[in-house]
């Protein structure tokens, strides 16, 4: 089976930026031209194609990340349109994990903003390169350049503007292309979709060229062999500055900068453009490294060829009405077709693929086979986000995706008797979908508790229960998610013996058991002496690490999950007997459970970054409040008539915030909070628990 699309031509782009900056409408905009909707849809009306779950749809919110395809100058671009709102970050994790390249949406008014810089930064970390695009310039307050600045200033980036705007607010009329110098300007009757390209206004014409002159200079810094031509006299062609600015884009050596107003439907065409120009195919990001699930110290290579063994990444597991479990896979080597069997690497379990699925949105295509760089959706595999689907011949097992932890619960009861089994099975399947939310039954109170990053997020599981599942609830105030930890450093024993027929099975464990650095998690060290090491086979050695780190679920002081904790593994003999798995495992858990008690625990409360936009006159009022709530003051930046407030603020005093900083300052400050670090909690708080 041939592919469709060269690989060349194929992109797999994400859109991202901070809540409300226009990524849905950008995305129903691209859709519109590229002729894969025959209307526009609107955020505002409820009518995207993007946001297709009804809470999307009302709350003018991105929740899930859709996946969307559609043909442009011969290339096949599949779009992802993630999430702005911090309670669904993991959604933009996910996504970043199996893109090749990303717009990076900025309003032209407030620049970037504390959800831009925090997707920006997972960007940073899967080294996903990106073009910029700064949307909105029809709004009041709109300024191109300051918004370039703060790309430069607070991203750290190296921002190079490929056009200027014609116009600002409510002259704006078009874009300046600063490599054609050409004016482009849109026909409003067709709404956008017909534009002109011809001579740059008088007016506009020195502004041109200035900015035209910087971003040659800026384009041929990043190439030695452009610079010596340029200081030479030799004025590079418009081929060879996009080919320098393609290649450093690639390298995330600079942000090739447009500008637009996506819902005025002007910019979007020359925005497709950059996207085929400047992001990279599947085979410019190259060969992606796993490990050999036999060997996990030997690293393998999977190279962008449909000739090369299947391997793939699960990015998302959705429960769609029609085709029930489905699973998004971004295919990174090989042909998958119908019929064929392969192997879930990072579970050992082997799965046949019965159907392969081209997603649009919630709209699905059934297609006869998948190729190197495809992002497509298997309904009925049983493989869970962050899994590595492999030939059964050839595994090879990808890095996982990491998450953000849930930092907030409530407590949960279905309405009547008779839908406690159908809650269960909702909250199975919610779980399923998404790595940040989590649900157990509290030990002591027999209580069902949700767990979840932000009180937005467990307001949409409780709304999906009640529309999707038919389950209505009744639920709890909010409560924080408090962890534990060790403060001091103690030697523990364990010993675990059963007589199991004629059998005795004994194990003895001594652990070295130690606070870990901040964020660290937990550590698990081997130094046992050589001697003892011969004897012990390795599988006895690594479950003495997974009973160590199974205490890490429940602390000695509330039950709350254990955090940066180092183990280092000093002792380990089976007494008279062979060694034994489970008997090793068991004597590991009871010596971590008695280190913990004579280790000085502490409760540890989550610590959350907040930053709050607010008129100069209210700037007062909200640092009081701020402090009030043990929150700690770290910077106070001017933004024109505004005030920008960052602090660090225990997650325990900002319920009902929202509500409370409307009234402080009469509905004109905004805020965002994300989750920082955990630090000991407060002594009231530690008393109250002791």
């Amino acid at each position: 089976m041939a592919r469709r699309v060269d690989i060349r031509r194929v992109r797999n782009i994400g859109i991202m930026a901070h809540i409300d900056a226009g990524k849905t409408t950008t995305t129903e905009r691209i859709l519109f031209y590229t002729g894969v909707a025959h209307r526009l849809g609107e955020v505002h009306e409820g009518t995207t194609i993007t946001d297709y779950m009804e809470q999307e749809r009302e709350r003018g919110i991105t929740i899930t990340s859709a996946a969307v395809s559609c043909t442009w100058r011969d290339h096949r671009i599949t779009i992802i349109d993630t999430p702005g709102h911090v309670d669904f970050t993991a959604e933009v994790q996910r996504s970043l994990r199996v893109l090749d390249g990303a717009i990076a949406l900025f309003s032209a008014v407030e620049g970037v903003e504390p959800q831009s810089e925090t997707v920006w930064h997972q960007a940073d970390q899967y080294r996903v390169p990106r073009i910029a695009f700064v949307n909105k310039m029809d709004r009041v307050g709109a300024d191109f350049h300051a918004a370039v600045e703060s790309i430069r200033m607070k991203l750290g980036a190296n921002p190079i503007p490929v056009q200027l705007p014609l116009g600002a607010e409510e002259t704006f009329a078009g874009v300046i292309d600063l490599l054609a110098m050409q004016a482009i300007t849109f026909d409003d009757a067709s709404l956008g979709a017909r534009y002109t390209a011809g001579e740059i206004p008088a007016e506009w014409r020195d502004a041109a060229q200035r900015a035209r002159a910087a971003m040659v200079e800026q384009i041929v810094e990043l190439d030695d062999q452009a610079m010596e031509q340029y200081l030479a006299g030799i004025e590079p062609s418009i081929e060879q500055l996009r080919a320098v600015l393609r290649r450093a884009t690639l390298e995330l050596r600079a942000v090739p900068v447009l500008c637009g107003s996506a819902y005025r439907n002007k910019g979007i065409q020359q925005l497709l453009d950059a996207v085929v120009e400047y992001l990279p195919s599947p085979l410019d990001i190259g060969a992606v490294s796993g490990y050999d699930p036999a060997m996990p110290e030997r690293i393998l290579e999977r190279r962008p060829l449909d000739d090369e063994p299947v391997a793939g990444l699960a990015f998302k597991v959705v429960s769609d009405r029609h085709a029930g479990r489905l699973v998004f896979v971004r295919l990174y080597s090989g042909t998958l077709e119908p019929g064929q069997t392969v192997l879930n690497a990072s579970t050992g379990k082997r799965e046949r693929v019965q159907k392969i699925l081209h997603m649009q949105a919630d709209r699905r295509e059934e297609i006869p086979a998948a190729f190197a760089g495809d992002i497509i959706a298997i309904p009925g595999l049983r493989a869970k986000t962050g899994e590595t689907i492999a030939d059964a011949k050839h595994p090879i097992v990808f890095e996982k995706i990491e998450f953000t932890e849930p930092v907030i619960m409530q407590a949960i009861e279905a309405k009547t008797s008779a839908d406690q089994e159908k809650l269960a099975a909702a909250l199975a399947a919610l779980a399923d979908e998404d790595p940040t939310f989590q649900y157990k039954t509290d030990a002591e109170s027999g209580q069902l508790v949700i767990s979840g990053v932000g009180e937005l997020h467990l307001d949409i599981i409780v709304d999906r229960l009640a529309r999707e599942f038919g389950v209505p609830v009744r639920v709890g105030k909010p409560q924080v998610a408090y962890r534990e930890t060790i403060t001091q450093s103690v030697t523990s024993s364990g010993r675990f013996e059963r007589l199991h027929g004629a059998n005795v099975f004994v194990a003895e464990v001594t652990l070295a058991v130690s606070p870990a650095e901040r964020g660290a998690g937990f550590v698990f060290r081997d130094a046992l002496p050589a001697g003892e090491r011969e004897l012990l086979p390795l599988q006895c050695i690594r479950a003495i690490e997974d009973g160590a780190r199974e205490t890490l679920i429940a602390g000695p002081i509330m039950g709350y999950p254990l955090i940066d904790i180092a183990v280092c593994l000093e002792h380990a003999s089976a007494v008279q007997t062979e060694p034994n798995e489970i008997a090793f495992r068991i004597a590991s858990a009871n010596a971590m459970r008695d280190a913990y008690r004579r280790a000085a625990p502490v409760l540890m409360e989550p610590i959350m970054a907040l930053e709050v936009t607010t008129p100069d006159e209210y700037v007062g009022d909200v640092i009081a409040d701020i402090n009030s709530r043990r929150g700690r003051i770290e910077q106070i930046e001017q933004r024109g008539i505004m005030s920008v407030i960052r602090a660090h603020v225990p997650l325990e005093a900002m319920f009902g915030y929202v509500t409370h900083l409307r009234s402080l300052t009469q509905g004109r400050a905004v805020y965002t909070m994300t989750f920082s670090h955990y630090e000991p909690a407060a002594h009231t708080l530690q008393n109250a628990y002791a």
